[in-house]
């Protein structure tokens, strides 16, 4: 294995970031599964102690990888949803582009294979994932409550967390013979009514 520049940056960022950086190249070469910290120790040219002193072990160090890659998506993602003009589409067509970006995303894809399923499901359901769909989704909802298209008394953090659960399942289907047509209907069908003021619902 080819090693990097040992010297780790004094900023504890950019040390970081230097580290999530030999952590996606182990990952491209050898499967999530297979990385050991010390696959990403020598990738990054530093002993293995060194990683730990940024990562306390390899789940945490795995989800800052997702998370970084997933926090680069949240612009490109709102801008995609604020060009549909009802929040029932911006739900059900906002939670299809994170979902076939999920998909098109070769860590997602090493994550959510057999052999690493249960970490996988451990770690992004965790509360930094939860995080960062609250992170995703507020704004998109603060605006559907001021135009009466969201139910005012449900609780953002509580709705971050049932959609992160939600994306992780459409994104665990993407082996299955299940087309995007079924998955609007599902989605419109059994979770956009959830969402909905009393008014709409009683109507």
């Amino acid at each position: 294995m080819s090693r990097r520049n040992g010297v780790v940056p004094p900023d504890t960022e950019a040390a970081q970031a230097h580290f999530l950086d030999a952590a996606e190249a182990c990952f491209e070469r050898y499967g999530v599964g297979k990385t050991t910290m010390e696959d990403i120790a020598k990738m990054a040219g530093v002993s293995r102690p060194t990683v730990y002193r940024h990562f306390s072990d390899r789940e945490s160090l795995i989800l800052a990888v997702i998370m970084r890659r997933a926090r680069l998506l949240i612009d490109k993602a709102q801008a995609f949803i604020r060009r549909r003009e009802t929040f029932e589409d911006q739900l059900v067509e906002g939670l299809m582009f994170l979902v076939r970006t999920g998909r098109k995303d070769p860590f997602v894809r090493l994550l959510v294979n057999p052999q690493t399923l249960d970490t996988a499901q451990h770690m992004l359901t965790s509360e930094a994932i939860v995080d960062l769909t609250q992170e995703m989704w507020q704004p998109i909802l603060a605006e559907a409550v001021e135009r009466g298209e969201l139910n005012p008394a449900l609780d953002f953090r509580a709705i971050a967390h049932w959609l992160s659960h939600v994306e992780l399942i459409l994104v665990g289907r993407f082996d299955l013979a299940t087309d995007d047509a079924e998955i609007r209907e599902m989605l419109r069908t059994f979770l956009a009514p959830a969402f909905a003021p009393r008014a709409l619902l009683a109507s």
